[in-house]
């Protein structure tokens, strides 16, 4: 087993074609662990809003290597 662990690769979203983005952010946010409170919210307003943060660079694509995994992370 390799001592180093590989680092997160920075993803950015331009990166990705418009049918794989959505697909990481839906994956995203239909994970267990990501409610948004009291308020039930739908899929498509979920997606919309990460779509926005991504845009407004306010959250980034993350890559794990090692996982090989994907993660949308805040700034």
């Amino acid at each position: 087993m390799d001592a180093e662990q590989a680092e997160p690769i920075e993803v950015p979203a331009s990166a990705l074609s418009p049918a794989a983005l959505r697909a990481v952010v839906e994956e995203f946010v239909s994970r267990d662990g990501t409610d948004y409170g009291h308020q039930e919210r739908t899929l498509e307003d979920k997606v919309r809003d990460v779509l926005r943060q991504l845009e407004r660079g306010e959250a980034r694509i993350m890559f794990d290597p090692e996982a090989r995994s994907t993660h949308i992370v805040p700034v």
